[in-house]
């Protein structure tokens, strides 16, 4: 059963954008999947409770004060959200039962010295789990791709992809939906954008 956890300390990076969305894929695909809220906020959670019955399911995994316990039975996938200032005994907790940790990034200069230390100790740590890094509204044909792509390569980690700035992530998430519930030719390019990204994911 993977466990796919969405990480970066900064906020407003695209955290459940990328939770939200891959968790609907795995649902499309068929997957008893369930998506965890790590995050006080509960973002993800709250988007939960406007998905329609009539798309493919997706539970919610339960966590209290952020405490990681077992999710529902017949769980097949796990996709974890998780909170802006992540770290500590919490952090400690959910990479130990993580797959994979997606760290979505922006590629501006003050993100990548937010998010810095953060990868820094996730390069280093042994531990089963891979890490990768997703550009979070970038075009991958400008200087700022290159530059992430620079900097997460001298830290060891793999950029999985680059996510355009597009309002269908904002439009979708307002219906509780994902990129993988409407048709195929509404969002072409973010579904391209996406399958570097579903492959490492599924490895």
């Amino acid at each position: 059963m993977p466990v796919i956890v969405i990480a970066n300390p900064k906020g407003g990076v695209g955290k459940s954008t990328i939770a939200t969305n891959l968790a609907g894929y795995f649902a499309k695909r068929g997957h008893k999947v369930v998506l965890g809220d790590a995050d006080l906020q509960q973002s993800s959670r709250a988007w939960l409770a406007l998905r329609p019955g009539s798309l493919p399911a997706i539970s919610a995994w339960e966590i209290q004060d952020g405490h990681v316990a077992r999710p529902p039975k017949g769980t097949t996938h796990i996709v974890l959200d998780t909170p802006a200032g992540f770290s500590g005994a919490q952090m400690k907790d959910v990479l130990k039962i993580a797959d994979k940790v997606v760290v979505p990034l922006q590629p501006s200069m003050f993100d990548i010295l937010a998010t810095q230390d953060f990868l820094q100790r996730l390069a280093e740590r042994s531990g089963p789990f891979q890490v990768g890094v997703l550009g979070m509204r970038v075009n991958v044909r400008t200087r700022a791709a290159d530059q992430l792509a620079h900097y997460a390569s001298n830290l060891g980690l793999p950029v999985l992809g680059y996510l355009r700035d597009t309002q269908n992530y904002v439009q979708l998430a307002a219906h509780g939906a994902t990129l993988w519930d409407v048709a195929p030719s509404r969002v072409e390019k973010d579904i391209e954008q996406w399958q570097d990204v579903v492959r490492w994911v599924e490895s």
